[in-house]
């Protein structure tokens, strides 16, 4: 028996890849992440480079926000009761902004084995279609891995600008519209994207990467995940920290031993860091 999703919903997300929207947050809640949120950058300025990556340790509200029991409800219908957040980044397009997501499938880099992995997408803002709403192409997470190309474009929020090397009929394409405070869920291998936002609104995504403990990393010899349901009978990711609060010196700390592993494998290749 599921605890969020319906049969039918966990059918669409099995067979087309995605399923959206689910309202997780009240629009009051969701406004308090926000204002977190801004309350920071207020001060030290853009969430950029490895501070974009997972941020849920670093800050305790982000770190409450991947265990919270609606997102792994929904999520533990589809994978299971035994859950790891791999990882999580701030999708942030700002009012006029040229930043876009090329076509592109989770998977290419992550380096996950199986491709058991989905990704919550949470709004802290509205996303529409006029400010850069994900669009996902249905039943596409059951093809195979698709060779990708790196672009390494400057408005490309992806970390190598990567973009699959097939062309995508964008008459398929399903816009994901989410008011703030509700989800989509979408599967490691479906190709999405997103385009510029033109409008005068912002819009701020969350996604929350996450895997069931069996899962394996096989592109890197170490790598590390968050226990935020169940047990981990598999050990197969070092367990990381909570936050013992907001930005503190132990967060930092271990924050930047996690990503740099995390780096190395989501880089490999390119002598590259990640980008600011």
């Amino acid at each position: 028996m599921t605890k969020v999703l319906s049969e039918a919903a966990v059918r669409q997300y099995n067979e087309q890849g995605y399923y959206a929207p689910i309202r997780v947050l009240s629009a009051a809640d969701a406004l308090d992440l926000r204002t977190k949120l801004e309350t920071f950058e207020a001060g030290a300025g853009p969430l950029a480079g490895k501070i974009r990556q997972k941020s849920h340790l670093l800050f305790t509200w982000l770190a409450d926000l991947v265990r919270h029991p609606a997102i792994l409800d929904a999520v533990e219908d589809v994978l299971g009761p035994d859950l790891l957040v791999w990882g999580s980044s701030f999708f942030i397009k700002n009012p006029h902004d040229p930043g876009f997501v090329s076509w592109h499938q989770d998977s290419t880099y992550w380096g996950l084995d199986p491709a058991d992995v989905m990704t919550a997408w949470i709004a802290f803002s509205d996303s529409t279609t006029e400010n850069g709403a994900m669009r996902v192409v249905p039943g596409t997470h059951l093809m195979d891995q698709i060779p990708h190309r790196d672009t390494f474009r400057r408005e490309n929020l992806l970390s190598r600008g990567q973009e699959i090397m097939v062309d995508v009929d964008e008459r398929q394409a399903v816009t994901l519209e989410l008011n703030a405070g509700e989800m989509s869920l979408h599967h490691v291998r479906l190709i999405h994207g997103s385009e510029p936002n033109p409008s005068g609104k912002r819009r701020i995504g969350y996604a929350i990467r996450y895997i069931p403990t069996s899962v394996r990393q096989v592109a890197g010899s170490h790598d590390t995940a968050t226990l935020v349901r169940g047990t981990d009978r598999y050990g197969h990711f070092a367990l990381e920290q909570r936050p013992d609060a907001d930005m503190s010196p132990a967060a930092m700390a271990h924050h930047a031993a996690v990503t740099g592993a995390h780096t190395a494998i989501l880089m490999r290749e390119t002598g590259r860091e990640m980008r600011a």
